[in-house]
């Protein structure tokens, strides 16, 4: 489980195939001080394990699943990932429950930038548009929002300065994808009404 607030900023130093997934190599400094292998630690938004510490260096292997549905088949060395450890028992939950899975990956159709502020919009598949409420949070390649203006399977979320600085979320241009998890208490309710014997008459 994470919060969505993201921690450090690390690049792809070197991608290597491990038929069906592939094996990420992660460069970050301050960041890996403290973790140790078999942490789970949130790659913008999808919960990975670590399989190697080295100097400077950490580890995850992702599989065919999260390839087909995450980002992750377009990384490329030099890219930057967003990244958050796990929360432990008494941390504090700044953001949102966020689990690390990825429900699909969205697709930036605008930018308002806005001085030291944006405005993005993104597109998801329709089938997810019913797990977005304006106010209501997401998870954007990690990190925690709230959704501004919901419309159909579109929505926007304002950034400010601070999580345009300290995210990759910064750089993103218009045709951009990102990773989303959509408000696990949306996914339930959702299930719920959708499953509910009163419901499917």
């Amino acid at each position: 489980m994470f919060t969505g607030l993201v921690q450090a900023i690390g690049r792809i130093a070197k991608i290597t195939d491990q038929p069906p997934g592939r094996r990420f190599h992660v460069s970050t400094d301050i960041f890996q001080e403290g973790t140790r292998i078999g942490d789970s630690i949130s790659l913008s938004g999808c919960c990975l394990t670590v399989i190697e510490v080295t100097a400077g260096e950490l580890v995850f292997d992702a599989g065919e699943e999260t390839l087909n549905r995450t980002t992750f088949k377009q990384l490329r060395t030099g890219d930057r990932v967003n990244l958050e450890h796990s929360l432990r028992v008494g941390d504090e939950l700044g953001g949102h429950m966020v689990t690390g899975h990825i429900d699909t990956v969205g697709k930036m159709t605008r930018r308002v930038n806005q001085g030291d502020w944006s405005e993005l919009t993104c597109e998801v598949p329709i089938e997810f548009q019913h797990q977005l409420a304006n106010k209501g949070s997401i998870a954007m390649d990690g990190v925690s929002l709230t959704l501004v203006n919901v419309a159909s399977c579109k929505f926007s979320v304002a950034l400010i300065p601070h999580t345009l600085a300290v995210t990759t979320l910064g750089t993103l241009q218009r045709g951009d994808e990102v990773n989303i998890e959509t408000d696990i208490l949306a996914k339930y309710v959702e299930r719920q009404l959708t499953t509910h014997p009163k419901n499917s008459r």
